[in-house]
C-alpha cells in the first residue's frame, strides 16, 4: 500500500534532489501553477476532467468515480510505462490529495512501482509557500541595478549568474520584462507560480552575504512583489548604469525581436500612444508598421521611457548609490564585479 508524505518531509527531499515530483492533474492545471520542477503525467485531459466533473455534479460521486476509472483504464499501459521509466523515489499529487493522486499511487503500487502521495495535495503546498514567504528572514545585502530601458540589466544579471554570482532575477521568475511590451515573446507566470519560484530561489540564496537584483517596481507584469523584497531593494546599494542610447536600442532589438512579433508590438504601442506627443506618436506608429524598428525604438526611448526614468532616478539616497558610465554591458559587468570585490572581498563568487 502506498504511503502519504507530509509537505515538510517532501520539501526536505525536494531540496536535496532526492525525489521526483509528478503532478497528475490536467495539463491546464499544471500550466497554471505547480511545484517547480514537477513532471506532468495527467490522469485526465481537459475534456475528460470536465466530463467526470459534470457527472459528479449532476449524478453522484460514485458515478463520477466509475467513469473516471473507465477512462483511466484505457490509459493504464502507457501510464505505467511512463512511471516505470522514472528512476528513484517518486511522489504524486493532485489538487487536494484526493481521487486522482490516490488512484495513481494505488495502481502504481499494484504494479510494483512505489510512489508516495503528497498529503493534502497541491493546495497544501500552496498554503505552505504562503506561510514560508510570510515568515522568511532573508538577510543578504542587495546590490540593485538601475538604468534606462535597454541598458541590459537582465542580460548583465544573467551573465553574472553564469559566473556563479548570487542573482535574484525577478523578471525571469515573473516571465515578464516589466514594461508595456514586457510579455512579448514570453510566457508570463501568475502570482501563484511566481511565489513558488521566488521562495525556492530565495531559499537557495539565503546563505549568501549579498545578492544582485534589478530595481523592479512593486508589480512585474501580472505579479506583485512581496513587501520584504521591495524593502530589500530600497535598503540596498543602488548601482546606476549609464549607457549610450545606440547600445540600448540594439539590446532591445536583440531581446524583443520585434520583426517576429509585429502585431504584438503594435498592440502594445497602442496602449501607450496617447501618452506621447502626437507628432512623435504618429511617427513611432508609422515606423512600427513599416518595420523600421530601430527608429521606432529610439523614439520610444527618447520621448517615453527616458523621461519617465529621470523622474524615478531621484528617489534614492545619494550615500547609497554608485553611478557607472559604460559603453556596453561587458564593461558594466567588469565594473560591477569590481564594486562587489571591494565590498565583499571574501565572498565575491559563491
Amino acid at each position: 500500500m502506498f504511503q502519504d508524505i507530509a509537505i515538510e518531509e517532501l520539501m526536505a527531499a525536494y531540496n536535496n534532489n532526492e525525489i521526483t515530483l509528478i503532478d497528475v492533474r490536467s495539463p491546464s492545471e499544471y500550466k497554471d501553477s505547480t511545484i517547480p520542477g514537477s513532471l506532468n503525467i495527467p490522469l485526465f485531459n481537459e475534456e475528460e476532467r470536465a466530463e467526470v466533473g459534470t457527472i459528479y455534479k449532476q449524478n453522484s460521486s460514485e458515478a463520477a468515480k466509475e467513469r473516471g476509472l473507465e477512462i483511466f483504464s484505457a490509459k493504464l499501459p502507457h501510464f505505467i510505462k511512463t512511471f516505470a521509466a522514472i528512476d528513484g523515489p517518486k511522489a504524486v499529487f493532485c489538487w487536494r490529495g484526493g481521487m486522482r493522486s490516490r488512484t495513481a499511487a494505488t495502481v502504481l503500487d499494484l504494479m510494483g512501482i512505489h510512489a508516495q502521495r503528497l498529503q493534502g495535495g497541491f493546495r497544501t503546498y500552496r498554503q505552505w509557500i504562503v506561510k514560508q514567504l510570510d515568515a522568511i528572514d532573508f538577510t543578504p545585502e542587495a546590490y540593485v541595478l538601475h538604468g534606462n530601458t535597454g541598458t541590459g540589466k537582465t542580460l548583465i544579471l544573467q551573465e553574472l549568474a553564469k559566473q556563479e554570482y548570487p542573482v535574484l532575477d525577478l523578471e525571469g521568475l515573473a516571465g515578464h520584462r516589466g514594461s508595456i511590451f514586457g510579455e512579448i515573446g514570453l510566457e508570463p507566470n501568475n502570482q501563484k507560480m511566481f511565489e513558488s519560484l521566488l521562495f525556492h530561489e530565495l531559499d537557495k540564496l539565503k546563505s549568501s552575504p549579498y545578492i544582485l537584483m534589478e530595481a523592479e517596481s512593486k508589480r512585474v507584469g501580472k505579479v506583485v512583489l512581496p513587501g520584504f523584497v521591495s524593502q530589500k531593494k530600497q535598503k540596498g546599494l543602488h548601482i546606476f548604469i549609464d549607457m549610450p542610447i545606440s547600445e540600448r536600442v540594439n539590446h532591445i532589438l536583440e531581446d524583443y525581436l520585434p520583426w517576429e512579433h509585429h502585431e504584438e508590438c503594435l498592440e502594445a504601442f497602442m496602449r501607450i500612444k496617447r501618452r506621447i506627443h502626437t507628432p512623435i506618436a504618429a511617427q513611432i506608429e508609422e515606423d512600427l508598421k513599416s518595420g523600421d524598428y530601430h527608429a521606432a525604438v529610439r523614439l520610444l526611448l527618447e520621448h517615453y521611457y527616458d523621461p519617465r526614468y529621470e523622474f524615478h532616478e531621484n528617489n534614492y539616497d545619494e550615500n547609497k548609490r554608485i553611478n557607472l558610465r559604460v559603453q556596453n554591458s561587458s564593461e558594466a559587468i567588469v565594473k560591477i564585479k569590481e564594486i562587489i570585490e571591494k565590498r565583499q572581498p571574501a565572498h565575491t563568487v559563491l
